[in-house]
Protein backbone atom coordinates (compact mmCIF):
# COMPACT_ATOMS: atom_id res chain seq x y z
CA UNK A 1 0.00 0.00 0.00
CA UNK A 2 2.62 2.53 0.93
CA UNK A 3 5.71 2.57 -1.62
CA UNK A 4 9.17 2.09 -0.11
CA UNK A 5 9.76 6.02 -0.25
CA UNK A 6 6.62 6.59 1.50
CA UNK A 7 7.54 4.58 4.00
CA UNK A 8 10.85 6.10 4.58
CA UNK A 9 9.29 9.40 5.12
CA UNK A 10 7.04 8.57 7.42
CA UNK A 11 9.32 6.39 9.29
CA UNK A 12 11.52 10.06 9.76
CA UNK A 13 8.16 11.18 10.97
CA UNK A 14 7.63 8.91 13.64
CA UNK A 15 10.54 9.29 15.02
CA UNK A 16 9.58 12.28 16.55
CA UNK A 17 6.70 10.36 18.44
CA UNK A 18 7.81 10.97 22.17
CA UNK A 19 4.87 8.81 24.11
CA UNK A 20 3.28 5.16 23.59
CA UNK A 21 -0.11 4.56 21.92
CA UNK A 22 -2.15 2.29 20.37
CA UNK A 23 -4.46 2.18 17.33
CA UNK A 24 -7.30 0.17 18.29
CA UNK A 25 -8.92 -1.22 14.45
CA UNK A 26 -12.69 -2.45 14.40
CA UNK A 27 -12.64 -4.77 11.19
CA UNK A 28 -14.59 -7.09 9.57
CA UNK A 29 -13.94 -8.98 6.26
CA UNK A 30 -14.82 -6.86 3.88
CA UNK A 31 -11.83 -5.80 0.75
CA UNK A 32 -11.72 -1.99 2.82
CA UNK A 33 -10.89 -4.02 6.17
CA UNK A 34 -8.33 -5.51 4.42
CA UNK A 35 -6.49 -2.68 3.43
CA UNK A 36 -6.96 -0.96 6.29
CA UNK A 37 -5.26 -4.03 8.15
CA UNK A 38 -2.43 -3.38 5.80
CA UNK A 39 -2.00 0.26 5.84
CA UNK A 40 -1.83 0.07 10.26
CA UNK A 41 0.35 -2.41 10.54
CA UNK A 42 2.43 -0.59 8.19
CA UNK A 43 2.45 2.22 9.95
CA UNK A 44 3.41 0.39 13.61
CA UNK A 45 5.97 -1.27 11.76
CA UNK A 46 7.64 1.89 11.76
CA UNK A 47 7.79 3.20 15.54
CA UNK A 48 8.25 0.60 18.48
CA UNK A 49 6.03 3.09 20.23
CA UNK A 50 3.16 2.20 18.08
CA UNK A 51 0.94 -0.99 18.82
CA UNK A 52 -2.02 -2.70 16.65
CA UNK A 53 -4.66 -3.66 18.27
CA UNK A 54 -7.91 -5.31 16.40
CA UNK A 55 -10.43 -5.69 19.31
CA UNK A 56 -12.20 -2.63 18.72
CA UNK A 57 -15.98 -2.04 18.80
CA UNK A 58 -16.81 1.12 17.42
CA UNK A 59 -20.15 0.75 15.42
CA UNK A 60 -18.92 1.60 11.74
CA UNK A 61 -16.41 -0.76 10.53
CA UNK A 62 -13.36 -0.70 9.25
CA UNK A 63 -12.44 1.97 11.72
CA UNK A 64 -9.73 2.51 14.02
CA UNK A 65 -8.83 4.58 17.29
CA UNK A 66 -5.83 6.43 18.36
CA UNK A 67 -5.88 5.40 22.32
CA UNK A 68 -3.20 6.73 24.68
CA UNK A 69 -1.19 4.54 27.24
CA UNK A 70 -0.42 6.93 29.35
CA UNK A 71 -4.39 7.10 30.18
CA UNK A 72 -4.47 10.80 28.72
CA UNK A 73 -8.14 10.62 27.60
CA UNK A 74 -8.66 11.86 24.06
CA UNK A 75 -10.94 10.40 21.37
CA UNK A 76 -10.45 10.40 18.14
CA UNK A 77 -11.45 7.52 15.36
CA UNK A 78 -11.29 7.46 11.87
CA UNK A 79 -14.13 5.17 9.43
CA UNK A 80 -11.27 6.05 6.61
CA UNK A 81 -8.59 4.44 5.00
CA UNK A 82 -6.59 8.25 5.19
CA UNK A 83 -4.44 8.41 1.71
CA UNK A 84 -5.29 10.84 -1.01
CA UNK A 85 -5.47 14.05 0.35
CA UNK A 86 -5.64 13.34 3.79
CA UNK A 87 -2.31 10.83 4.28
CA UNK A 88 -1.03 14.20 5.71
CA UNK A 89 -3.49 14.25 8.18
CA UNK A 90 -3.14 10.82 9.28
CA UNK A 91 0.65 11.49 9.47
CA UNK A 92 -0.57 14.74 12.01
CA UNK A 93 -2.69 12.88 14.18
CA UNK A 94 -0.14 10.07 14.79
CA UNK A 95 2.46 12.65 15.92
CA UNK A 96 0.52 14.60 18.00
CA UNK A 97 -1.34 11.48 20.06
CA UNK A 98 2.65 10.58 20.57
CA UNK A 99 3.05 13.83 22.07
CA UNK A 100 4.74 15.77 19.23
CA UNK A 101 3.93 19.34 19.54
CA UNK A 102 1.69 20.88 16.44
CA UNK A 103 3.12 23.85 14.84
CA UNK A 104 0.19 26.37 16.09
CA UNK A 105 0.31 29.09 17.81
CA UNK A 106 0.19 28.52 21.82
CA UNK A 107 -2.41 30.86 22.20
CA UNK A 108 -4.76 28.98 20.33
CA UNK A 109 -3.68 25.55 22.27
CA UNK A 110 -4.50 27.21 24.83
CA UNK A 111 -7.14 28.26 23.57
CA UNK A 112 -8.29 25.10 22.83
CA UNK A 113 -7.77 23.49 26.36
CA UNK A 114 -9.81 25.97 28.13
CA UNK A 115 -13.08 25.13 26.08
CA UNK A 116 -15.65 23.67 28.45
CA UNK A 117 -19.45 22.27 27.62
CA UNK A 118 -21.41 20.74 30.11
CA UNK A 119 -21.70 17.67 27.65
CA UNK A 120 -18.93 15.87 24.94
CA UNK A 121 -19.25 17.71 21.93
CA UNK A 122 -19.74 14.56 19.39
CA UNK A 123 -18.43 15.78 15.94
CA UNK A 124 -18.68 13.11 12.93
CA UNK A 125 -16.45 15.08 10.23
CA UNK A 126 -17.36 13.71 6.81
CA UNK A 127 -15.07 14.18 4.38
CA UNK A 128 -13.68 12.62 0.78
CA UNK A 129 -10.02 11.48 -0.06
CA UNK A 130 -10.04 13.44 -3.48
CA UNK A 131 -11.19 16.94 -0.99
CA UNK A 132 -8.03 19.45 -1.36
CA UNK A 133 -10.61 21.80 1.34
CA UNK A 134 -11.31 18.36 3.83
CA UNK A 135 -7.64 18.55 5.26
CA UNK A 136 -8.11 21.62 7.27
CA UNK A 137 -10.87 20.83 9.15
CA UNK A 138 -10.25 17.33 9.63
CA UNK A 139 -6.97 18.22 11.04
CA UNK A 140 -8.38 20.85 13.41
CA UNK A 141 -11.15 18.37 14.82
CA UNK A 142 -8.10 16.12 15.22
CA UNK A 143 -6.37 19.05 17.44
CA UNK A 144 -9.18 19.57 19.63
CA UNK A 145 -9.91 16.00 20.17
CA UNK A 146 -6.15 15.32 21.29
CA UNK A 147 -5.28 18.26 23.46
CA UNK A 148 -9.29 18.69 24.94
CA UNK A 149 -11.27 15.69 26.66
CA UNK A 150 -14.49 17.17 25.85
CA UNK A 151 -14.31 16.44 22.43
CA UNK A 152 -15.01 13.26 20.46
CA UNK A 153 -14.54 13.00 16.74
CA UNK A 154 -15.06 10.71 14.43
CA UNK A 155 -13.73 11.50 10.60
CA UNK A 156 -15.60 9.50 8.25
CA UNK A 157 -15.02 9.20 4.23
CA UNK A 158 -18.07 9.37 2.29
CA UNK A 159 -16.79 7.31 -0.25
CA UNK A 160 -16.38 4.75 2.38
CA UNK A 161 -19.68 5.09 4.02
CA UNK A 162 -21.69 6.25 1.40
CA UNK A 163 -25.23 4.52 2.83
CA UNK A 164 -24.89 6.97 5.80
CA UNK A 165 -23.41 9.71 3.67
CA UNK A 166 -26.91 9.45 1.36
CA UNK A 167 -29.27 8.47 5.25
CA UNK A 168 -28.13 12.00 6.40
CA UNK A 169 -27.91 13.70 2.68
CA UNK A 170 -24.85 14.80 3.05
CA UNK A 171 -24.10 16.42 -0.94
CA UNK A 172 -21.07 18.45 -0.06
CA UNK A 173 -17.85 17.50 2.17
CA UNK A 174 -16.42 18.82 4.39
CA UNK A 175 -19.43 18.64 6.56
CA UNK A 176 -19.21 18.79 10.17
CA UNK A 177 -22.23 17.35 12.53
CA UNK A 178 -22.15 18.14 16.22
CA UNK A 179 -24.27 15.76 17.93
CA UNK A 180 -26.48 14.83 14.84
CA UNK A 181 -26.88 18.42 13.47
CA UNK A 182 -24.94 20.26 10.71
CA UNK A 183 -22.56 22.43 12.42
CA UNK A 184 -20.04 23.59 9.65
CA UNK A 185 -19.83 23.02 5.89
CA UNK A 186 -17.46 24.13 3.61
CA UNK A 187 -13.64 24.75 4.35
CA UNK A 188 -12.69 26.43 7.74
CA UNK A 189 -9.23 27.25 8.99
CA UNK A 190 -8.82 25.94 13.06
CA UNK A 191 -9.27 29.50 13.99
CA UNK A 192 -12.62 30.04 12.74
CA UNK A 193 -14.01 26.26 13.86
CA UNK A 194 -12.79 27.81 17.80
CA UNK A 195 -14.51 30.91 16.88
CA UNK A 196 -17.81 29.30 16.40
CA UNK A 197 -17.61 27.35 19.64
CA UNK A 198 -16.21 30.16 21.78
CA UNK A 199 -18.52 32.68 21.89
CA UNK A 200 -16.64 35.15 23.68
CA UNK A 201 -13.74 35.04 21.03
CA UNK A 202 -14.77 37.06 18.29
CA UNK A 203 -15.11 40.10 21.22
CA UNK A 204 -11.75 39.31 22.54
CA UNK A 205 -10.44 39.44 19.20
CA UNK A 206 -11.90 42.71 18.24
CA UNK A 207 -10.50 44.32 21.61
CA UNK A 208 -6.99 43.10 20.11
CA UNK A 209 -7.23 43.96 17.20
CA UNK A 210 -8.13 47.83 18.21
CA UNK A 211 -5.04 48.16 20.24
CA UNK A 212 -2.82 47.43 17.83
CA UNK A 213 0.00 50.59 16.99
CA UNK A 214 -0.87 51.98 12.96
CA UNK A 215 1.12 50.32 10.42
CA UNK A 216 2.75 51.79 7.91
CA UNK A 217 0.92 49.85 5.34
CA UNK A 218 -1.56 47.50 5.82
CA UNK A 219 -2.69 44.52 3.80
CA UNK A 220 -6.39 43.33 3.22
CA UNK A 221 -6.44 39.58 1.65
CA UNK A 222 -4.38 36.52 2.27
CA UNK A 223 -4.18 35.16 -1.39
CA UNK A 224 -1.19 35.35 -4.07
CA UNK A 225 -1.71 39.15 -4.78
CA UNK A 226 -2.00 39.55 -0.32
CA UNK A 227 1.40 37.72 0.37
CA UNK A 228 3.21 39.08 -2.29
CA UNK A 229 2.41 42.86 -1.04
CA UNK A 230 2.93 41.87 2.34
CA UNK A 231 6.67 40.52 1.35
CA UNK A 232 7.83 43.45 -0.88
CA UNK A 233 6.52 45.97 2.00
CA UNK A 234 8.30 44.29 4.53
CA UNK A 235 11.39 44.04 2.83
CA UNK A 236 11.83 47.81 2.65
CA UNK A 237 11.80 47.46 6.43
CA UNK A 238 8.34 49.55 7.02
CA UNK A 239 5.60 47.90 9.94
CA UNK A 240 3.75 45.76 7.81
CA UNK A 241 0.39 44.15 8.93
CA UNK A 242 -1.72 40.95 7.10
CA UNK A 243 -5.23 40.28 7.64
CA UNK A 244 -7.32 37.88 5.67
CA UNK A 245 -10.45 36.25 6.51
CA UNK A 246 -8.64 32.70 5.13
CA UNK A 247 -5.25 32.96 3.84
CA UNK A 248 -4.41 31.63 0.57
CA UNK A 249 -8.23 32.39 -0.58
CA UNK A 250 -9.35 31.21 -3.22
CA UNK A 251 -5.68 29.44 -4.06
CA UNK A 252 -7.13 27.04 -1.60
CA UNK A 253 -9.72 25.54 -4.13
CA UNK A 254 -7.64 25.69 -6.72
CA UNK A 255 -6.58 21.73 -7.66
CA UNK A 256 -3.46 21.95 -10.09
CA UNK A 257 -1.22 24.64 -10.46
CA UNK A 258 0.92 24.06 -13.57
CA UNK A 259 1.80 27.50 -15.04
CA UNK A 260 3.14 29.64 -12.21
CA UNK A 261 6.37 30.06 -13.78
CA UNK A 262 9.57 28.36 -12.18
CA UNK A 263 7.49 25.87 -10.51
CA UNK A 264 6.02 22.87 -13.09
CA UNK A 265 3.68 21.39 -10.70
CA UNK A 266 1.80 22.19 -7.51
CA UNK A 267 -1.29 22.19 -5.78
CA UNK A 268 -3.31 25.08 -4.42
CA UNK A 269 -3.05 23.63 -0.78
CA UNK A 270 0.70 23.39 -1.19
CA UNK A 271 1.18 27.11 -2.78
CA UNK A 272 -0.99 28.21 -0.34
CA UNK A 273 1.02 26.48 3.01
CA UNK A 274 4.60 27.97 1.03
CA UNK A 275 2.67 31.89 0.88
CA UNK A 276 2.37 31.09 4.45
CA UNK A 277 5.62 30.19 5.37
CA UNK A 278 7.24 32.98 2.79
CA UNK A 279 5.25 35.52 4.65
CA UNK A 280 5.99 34.38 8.22
CA UNK A 281 9.52 34.51 7.27
CA UNK A 282 9.50 38.65 7.56
CA UNK A 283 8.22 40.68 10.21
CA UNK A 284 4.45 40.70 9.05
CA UNK A 285 2.24 41.28 12.18
CA UNK A 286 -0.22 38.12 10.37
CA UNK A 287 -3.63 38.39 11.22
CA UNK A 288 -5.48 35.10 9.89
CA UNK A 289 -9.69 34.79 10.38
CA UNK A 290 -10.95 38.32 10.14
CA UNK A 291 -13.39 39.84 8.03
CA UNK A 292 -13.60 43.73 6.59
CA UNK A 293 -16.45 45.51 7.61
CA UNK A 294 -15.44 48.95 5.70
CA UNK A 295 -12.56 50.95 4.87
CA UNK A 296 -12.33 55.20 6.32
CA UNK A 297 -9.60 57.20 4.22
CA UNK A 298 -7.90 59.68 6.16
CA UNK A 299 -9.81 62.58 7.22
CA UNK A 300 -6.49 64.98 6.55
CA UNK A 301 -3.37 64.58 4.32
CA UNK A 302 -1.32 62.29 6.21
CA UNK A 303 -3.80 61.35 8.20
CA UNK A 304 -4.73 58.00 9.11
CA UNK A 305 -6.79 55.41 6.94
CA UNK A 306 -8.86 52.78 9.24
CA UNK A 307 -10.04 48.99 8.59
CA UNK A 308 -12.79 48.01 10.43
CA UNK A 309 -14.00 44.29 11.03
CA UNK A 310 -17.25 42.83 11.16
CA UNK A 311 -16.76 42.17 14.96
CA UNK A 312 -16.16 45.81 15.89
CA UNK A 313 -11.99 45.88 15.73
CA UNK A 314 -9.94 48.82 14.11
CA UNK A 315 -6.79 48.75 12.49
CA UNK A 316 -5.36 51.80 11.62
CA UNK A 317 -2.53 52.59 8.47
CA UNK A 318 -1.10 55.06 6.81
CA UNK A 319 -1.37 52.88 3.34
CA UNK A 320 -3.76 49.86 2.73
CA UNK A 321 -3.53 47.49 -0.36
CA UNK A 322 -6.71 46.19 -0.69
CA UNK A 323 -6.42 42.42 -2.55
CA UNK A 324 -9.33 40.45 -1.10
CA UNK A 325 -9.68 38.44 -4.40
CA UNK A 326 -12.90 36.86 -5.79
CA UNK A 327 -15.02 33.98 -5.50
CA UNK A 328 -17.15 31.59 -7.38
CA UNK A 329 -20.22 33.12 -9.41
CA UNK A 330 -23.52 32.03 -8.65
CA UNK A 331 -25.84 31.48 -11.18
CA UNK A 332 -29.11 33.28 -9.57
CA UNK A 333 -31.58 30.89 -10.53
CA UNK A 334 -34.95 29.86 -8.66
CA UNK A 335 -33.44 26.84 -6.37
CA UNK A 336 -30.08 27.14 -6.14
CA UNK A 337 -29.39 28.70 -3.19
CA UNK A 338 -32.23 26.25 -1.69
CA UNK A 339 -29.96 23.43 -2.70
CA UNK A 340 -26.67 24.32 -2.40
CA UNK A 341 -24.50 21.66 -0.52
CA UNK A 342 -27.83 19.21 -1.05
CA UNK A 343 -26.70 19.08 -5.11
CA UNK A 344 -25.58 22.19 -6.30
CA UNK A 345 -21.94 22.17 -5.58
CA UNK A 346 -18.90 24.51 -6.44
CA UNK A 347 -15.86 21.76 -6.15
CA UNK A 348 -15.72 18.98 -8.49
CA UNK A 349 -12.88 17.69 -6.61
CA UNK A 350 -14.52 17.95 -3.21
CA UNK A 351 -18.08 16.91 -3.63
CA UNK A 352 -17.84 14.70 -7.10
CA UNK A 353 -16.45 11.25 -4.69
CA UNK A 354 -20.11 11.63 -3.07
CA UNK A 355 -22.07 11.64 -6.89
CA UNK A 356 -20.58 8.41 -7.90
CA UNK A 357 -22.76 6.44 -10.23
CA UNK A 358 -25.05 9.83 -10.72
CA UNK A 359 -26.42 11.96 -13.47
CA UNK A 360 -24.63 15.41 -12.84
CA UNK A 361 -24.33 18.81 -14.94
CA UNK A 362 -21.63 21.32 -14.85
CA UNK A 363 -23.50 25.04 -15.52
CA UNK A 364 -20.07 26.87 -17.84
CA UNK A 365 -17.85 25.96 -20.40
CA UNK A 366 -15.49 27.62 -19.73
CA UNK A 367 -11.43 25.92 -18.91
CA UNK A 368 -12.77 25.49 -15.26
CA UNK A 369 -16.02 23.90 -16.06
CA UNK A 370 -14.62 21.39 -18.98
CA UNK A 371 -12.00 20.94 -16.25
CA UNK A 372 -14.08 19.96 -13.75
CA UNK A 373 -16.46 17.67 -16.06
CA UNK A 374 -13.79 15.67 -17.39
CA UNK A 375 -12.53 14.96 -13.52
CA UNK A 376 -16.45 14.16 -13.14
CA UNK A 377 -16.48 11.78 -15.83
CA UNK A 378 -14.34 9.61 -14.56
CA UNK A 379 -16.64 9.17 -11.13
CA UNK A 380 -19.97 9.72 -12.22
CA UNK A 381 -22.56 7.75 -14.36
CA UNK A 382 -23.46 11.13 -16.95
CA UNK A 383 -22.37 14.63 -17.35
CA UNK A 384 -24.09 17.05 -19.19
CA UNK A 385 -21.91 20.37 -19.78
CA UNK A 386 -23.92 23.03 -20.15
CA UNK A 387 -22.44 26.31 -22.05
CA UNK A 388 -24.74 29.88 -22.21
CA UNK A 389 -22.88 30.44 -25.74
CA UNK A 390 -22.52 29.29 -28.79
CA UNK A 391 -19.32 27.75 -28.71
CA UNK A 392 -17.29 26.26 -25.76
CA UNK A 393 -14.71 29.24 -24.45
CA UNK A 394 -12.09 26.41 -22.81
CA UNK A 395 -9.33 25.96 -24.33
CA UNK A 396 -9.06 23.64 -27.87
CA UNK A 397 -7.52 20.58 -26.33
CA UNK A 398 -9.63 20.53 -23.24
CA UNK A 399 -12.69 20.59 -25.66
CA UNK A 400 -10.72 17.78 -27.55
CA UNK A 401 -10.13 15.44 -24.08
CA UNK A 402 -14.15 16.64 -23.03
CA UNK A 403 -15.47 14.91 -26.43
CA UNK A 404 -13.41 11.74 -26.35
CA UNK A 405 -15.29 10.98 -23.09
CA UNK A 406 -18.27 8.38 -23.61
CA UNK A 407 -20.46 9.81 -20.67
CA UNK A 408 -20.19 13.18 -21.47
CA UNK A 409 -22.93 14.97 -23.25
CA UNK A 410 -22.68 18.72 -24.32
CA UNK A 411 -25.50 21.60 -24.36
CA UNK A 412 -24.36 24.75 -26.31
CA UNK A 413 -26.47 27.98 -26.57
CA UNK A 414 -28.44 27.10 -23.51
CA UNK A 415 -29.74 29.16 -20.51
CA UNK A 416 -30.23 27.57 -17.19
CA UNK A 417 -33.60 28.31 -15.62
CA UNK A 418 -33.97 26.70 -12.57
CA UNK A 419 -32.48 23.97 -10.30
CA UNK A 420 -35.20 21.75 -9.51
CA UNK A 421 -35.24 19.10 -5.75
CA UNK A 422 -38.54 17.59 -3.87
CA UNK A 423 -37.19 19.69 -0.65
CA UNK A 424 -34.46 17.84 0.50
CA UNK A 425 -31.54 17.67 -2.53
CA UNK A 426 -32.22 18.36 -6.43
CA UNK A 427 -33.58 15.91 -8.87
CA UNK A 428 -33.75 18.17 -11.63
CA UNK A 429 -32.84 21.18 -14.05
CA UNK A 430 -34.68 23.23 -16.27
CA UNK A 431 -33.16 24.70 -18.87
CA UNK A 432 -33.89 26.39 -22.62
CA UNK A 433 -32.25 26.26 -25.93
CA UNK A 434 -31.44 30.07 -26.83
CA UNK A 435 -32.48 29.43 -30.46
CA UNK A 436 -35.65 27.67 -30.15
CA UNK A 437 -36.94 28.80 -27.19
CA UNK A 438 -37.95 25.39 -25.98
CA UNK A 439 -37.72 24.44 -22.63
CA UNK A 440 -36.75 20.63 -20.70
CA UNK A 441 -36.13 19.80 -17.83
CA UNK A 442 -33.46 16.63 -16.88
CA UNK A 443 -33.47 14.29 -14.37
CA UNK A 444 -29.97 14.61 -12.25
CA UNK A 445 -28.78 14.33 -9.37
CA UNK A 446 -26.09 17.55 -8.88
CA UNK A 447 -25.31 20.71 -10.48
CA UNK A 448 -21.45 21.93 -10.37
CA UNK A 449 -21.45 25.36 -10.76
CA UNK A 450 -18.49 26.87 -13.01
CA UNK A 451 -19.17 29.92 -14.03
CA UNK A 452 -16.36 32.74 -13.21
CA UNK A 453 -15.90 34.76 -10.69
CA UNK A 454 -17.24 37.74 -8.55
CA UNK A 455 -14.54 40.16 -6.99
CA UNK A 456 -15.02 40.29 -3.02
CA UNK A 457 -15.81 44.26 -2.76
CA UNK A 458 -18.90 44.57 -0.97
CA UNK A 459 -17.99 46.17 1.79
CA UNK A 460 -16.45 49.23 0.18
CA UNK A 461 -19.28 51.07 -0.26
CA UNK A 462 -19.07 53.88 -2.45
CA UNK A 463 -15.79 55.38 -1.21
CA UNK A 464 -13.31 53.64 -3.68
CA UNK A 465 -14.53 53.61 -7.63
CA UNK A 466 -15.76 50.60 -8.62
CA UNK A 467 -16.87 48.90 -11.97
CA UNK A 468 -20.68 47.66 -12.08
CA UNK A 469 -19.20 44.41 -11.91
CA UNK A 470 -17.83 45.58 -8.67
CA UNK A 471 -13.70 45.59 -9.25
CA UNK A 472 -11.99 48.16 -8.27
CA UNK A 473 -10.05 50.82 -10.74
CA UNK A 474 -6.91 51.09 -9.93
CA UNK A 475 -4.38 52.36 -12.48
CA UNK A 476 -0.70 51.03 -13.82
CA UNK A 477 0.56 51.50 -10.44
CA UNK A 478 -2.11 50.03 -8.45
CA UNK A 479 -3.85 53.76 -7.22
CA UNK A 480 -7.26 53.76 -6.63
CA UNK A 481 -9.83 57.45 -6.78
CA UNK A 482 -8.59 57.34 -2.89
CA UNK A 483 -4.92 58.58 -2.24
CA UNK A 484 -3.08 56.06 0.20
CA UNK A 485 -5.58 52.90 -0.50
CA UNK A 486 -4.14 50.20 -3.29
CA UNK A 487 -5.84 47.40 -5.36
CA UNK A 488 -4.21 44.22 -6.70
CA UNK A 489 -5.42 40.90 -7.94
CA UNK A 490 -8.78 39.60 -9.16
CA UNK A 491 -10.60 42.24 -7.29
CA UNK A 492 -9.42 44.59 -9.47
CA UNK A 493 -9.54 45.44 -12.77
CA UNK A 494 -6.36 44.33 -14.01
CA UNK A 495 -7.22 41.81 -16.93
CA UNK A 496 -6.71 37.82 -16.64
CA UNK A 497 -7.11 36.32 -13.27
CA UNK A 498 -4.12 34.75 -13.02
CA UNK A 499 -2.02 33.17 -9.91
CA UNK A 500 0.98 34.67 -11.92
CA UNK A 501 -0.53 38.13 -12.64
CA UNK A 502 -1.95 38.30 -8.77
CA UNK A 503 0.98 37.67 -7.02
CA UNK A 504 2.73 40.83 -9.75
CA UNK A 505 0.23 42.82 -8.33
CA UNK A 506 0.91 42.46 -5.33
CA UNK A 507 4.50 43.40 -5.74
CA UNK A 508 3.44 46.42 -7.78
CA UNK A 509 0.93 47.70 -5.22
CA UNK A 510 3.54 47.49 -2.02
CA UNK A 511 5.96 49.23 -4.30
CA UNK A 512 3.57 51.89 -5.09
CA UNK A 513 2.26 52.05 -1.40
CA UNK A 514 6.31 52.58 -0.10
CA UNK A 515 6.72 55.65 -2.64
CA UNK A 516 3.50 56.90 -1.46
CA UNK A 517 4.78 56.63 2.14
CA UNK A 518 7.97 57.97 1.47
CA UNK A 519 6.28 61.16 -0.36
CA UNK A 520 3.31 61.93 2.18
CA UNK A 521 3.47 63.86 5.80
CA UNK A 522 3.96 61.66 8.80
CA UNK A 523 0.63 61.81 11.00
CA UNK A 524 0.70 64.25 14.36
CA UNK A 525 0.39 61.50 16.37
CA UNK A 526 3.21 59.44 15.04
CA UNK A 527 5.73 62.89 14.67
CA UNK A 528 4.70 63.67 18.57
CA UNK A 529 5.67 60.28 19.78
CA UNK A 530 8.79 60.45 17.87
CA UNK A 531 9.80 64.15 19.05
CA UNK A 532 9.08 62.72 22.85
CA UNK A 533 11.72 60.03 21.89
Amino acid sequence: MLDQNLKDQLAAYLERVREPFDIVATLGTDAASQEMRTLLEQVASLSDKITIRTDGTDARAPSFALQRKNGAPMKLRFAAIPLGHEFTSLVLALLWTGGHPPKVEEDTLAQIRALQFDAPQKFDVFMSLSCHSCPDVVQALSLMAINNPAFDVTIIDGGLNQKEVEEKGIMAVPALHLDGQMFHSGRASLEELIAKLDTGAAKREAAKLSTKAPYDVLILGGGPAGAAAAIYAARKGIRTGLLAERFGGQVNDTMAIENYIGVPETDGPKYAAALEQHVKTYDVDFMNGHRAASVVPASVEGGYITLKTDTGGELKTRNLIIATGARWRNMNVPGENDYKNKGVAYCPHCDGPLFKGKDVAVIGGGNSGVEAAIDLAGLVKHVRVFEFMPEMKADAVLIAKLKSLPNVTIHLNTQTLEVVGNGDRVNGLRFKDRATNAEQTLALEGVFVQIGLVPNTEFLGTTIERTKFGEIVVDAKNHTNVAGIFGAGDCTTVPYKQIVIAASEGAKAALSAFDHLIRTNVPETVAEETAVV
